[in-house]
């Protein structure tokens, strides 16, 4: 199949896209897949990465929001590039304006809406849900709902990476969604990694013995991962078990996080691990892995931990739960300090045992199944 990525979010700067785009611009040719990144940058042009894997972008202003992004002005060259292209199967990789430009091009390649982000779950949700339930959120918020299932129906399919999103959007009237989980580097993350020396230094950095329990969180300090939440229910219930927190993070809300770390010497914040096989080692040393987000599409560090045989605390709604399934982890109710205070007691306590971890998929078998799920498409019939 001839495959165009329609990449409204790529930077070459890095972030989570790139690390996905450089996955498909490896992978899709090994499985005999040509694949184009059509993206907004500064200018026209194109970059070869390797035989039948391609990066084209189109001259396109800044986000003013963010600088290290740009964003797609101008539909009749979007149309134009992909006329030129002739792809067998367009993916909008955003559920924005892109995605609307995609559904209004007249060719008839088949369509598909990868649900990367989960705006409801990360804004509308987080922002009102402490005054009103989700089916009243949702109903303040038709308009994008009308939008959602108008997306739908334009395209073929609409690719979920978890089982809540996906369902949400099925029962408010997206047609056609499709759960297709993300990969991990299976080579890098196992639980061969674990190093009890690795976990007696990290309690040790928390002023703990060895025999205290060791749980680690990984990921951006954001707004949306509540890690002041999960900073003081790990605070809580430390009152009445031994256990310490490493939190491995940068961005924008340290200070916020220090502030909620405030003097305990069971909570250290951490620099990210970049190195992988390290990173790797300690997910696989600690105890449990320990999540506040309910917003993830996918989860990709829960994925990793579940890939280490480290069982999981994360919210029972988002892309975090599907990774506790199966005696993988334990769930709390999503945005509640005091539920995720009780879960680690119960954790810590011995009163859960893990069950039989069911190993996450690779990269590569990540776009296998999903080039595969397009090819089944070859005969659906266009529903706009």
């Amino acid at each position: 199949m001839r495959i165009v990525d329609v990449c409204a979010f790529y930077s070459p700067n890095g972030g989570g896209v790139k690390t996905y785009i450089d996955q498909k611009l490896r992978i899709a040719p090994m499985l005999g897949h040509d694949v184009t990144i059509l993206a907004p940058g500064d200018s026209d042009e194109l970059v070869e990465n390797a035989p039948g894997a391609r990066i084209i972008t189109l001259a396109a202003p800044r986000f003013p929001l963010d600088r290290k992004y740009w964003y797609f002005a101008d539909e009749r060259a979007l149309h134009a590039a992909l006329d030129r292209i002739g792809a067998d199967v367009v993916e909008a990789s955003s559920p924005w304006r892109s995605a609307a430009m995609v559904a209004r091009w007249k060719g008839q390649a088949r369509r598909s809406l990868v649900m990367h982000a989960d705006p409801l779950s990360a804004y509308a949700y987080r922002w009102l849900g402490g005054m009103m339930t989700h089916r009243t959120i949702d109903r303040g918020f038709y308009r994008f709902w009308d939008y959602l299932r108008s997306l739908g129906a334009a395209f073929h399919t609409t690719i979920c990476a978890n089982n809540d999103l996906a369902r949400r959007l099925h029962e408010g009237g997206v047609p056609g969604t499709h759960v297709q989980p993300l990969g991990i580097e299976t080579q890098v993350f196992s639980a061969a990694r674990r190093d009890p020396v690795v976990r007696a230094r990290l309690l040790a950095a928390c002023g703990l013995p060895d025999s205290a329990h060791l749980l680690v969180g990984a990921g951006r300090l954001a707004p949306e991962k509540r890690w002041p939440m999960v900073v003081d229910a790990v605070a809580a219930a430390s009152r009445s078990v031994p256990v310490a927190l490493a939190l491995f993070g940068e961005g924008r809300e340290r200070l916020a996080v220090l502030r909620a770390i405030g003097g305990n010497p069971h909570v250290r914040l951490f620099e990210p691990q970049r190195d992988r096989a390290t990173f790797a080692t300690i997910l696989a040393s600690a105890d449990a892995l320990v999540h506040g987000c309910e917003a993830e599409t996918f989860c990709m560090v829960a994925a990793e931990a579940r890939a280490s045989g480290t069982p999981v605390i994360v919210p029972d709604s988002g892309g975090a739960s599907d990774h506790a399934r199966d005696g993988a982890g334990l769930t709390f109710k999503s945005a509640s300090s005091i539920h995720l205070s009780s879960t680690i007691s119960r954790f810590c306590s011995g009163a859960w045992t893990v069950g039989k971890m069911e190993l996450p998929i690779s990269h590569e078998d990540h776009f296998a199944q999903l080039f595969a799920h397009y090819e089944s498409l070859r005969h659906v019939r266009h529903a706009a």
